[in-house]
């Protein structure tokens, strides 16, 4: 990420840490118009994710949805949380009501784009 990077994670306070969950790996990638995410989400079927928007932050959560074969009973589990959480503070360059998700195969992928103002653009250069 550049030092330019139009998404940042907040601290985590003492409420955030009251609600542990896991932290889905995040690939964030910025490019003139906007930015792009890819969250890794296994496990978690579409009607159990849930994006927010609110001001500047971004809240992506998920259930995981994992359950023993009938008649089967779990005597060992690696994955002691069922949910994902990740927040992400936007920046002000970026138009939060624009936001679009795709979610395919327990891939997330929101795009970003920047608000106009904060496009880069080619200025005409007027001969005369």
């Amino acid at each position: 990420m550049s030092d330019n990077t139009q998404l940042r994670q907040p601290a985590q306070t003492e409420a955030t840490r009251a609600t542990e969950a896991l932290l889905p790996p995040v690939d964030v990638i910025e490019d003139g118009a906007g930015i792009t995410l890819h969250a890794d989400l296994p496990g978690v079927s579409r009607d159990r994710l849930h994006l927010h928007v609110e001001a500047d932050t971004l809240t992506i959560e998920g259930e995981i949805a994992l359950p023993a074969p009938e008649g089967l009973e779990s005597i060992h589990s690696e994955v002691g949380l069922s949910v994902y959480r990740r927040v992400f503070t936007l920046s002000k360059e970026l138009d939060a009501d624009r936001v679009a998700a795709e979610f395919n195969q327990g891939v997330l992928t929101l795009r970003i784009p920047k608000v106009e103002h904060a496009q880069p653009r080619r200025i005409p250069i007027q001969v005369g």
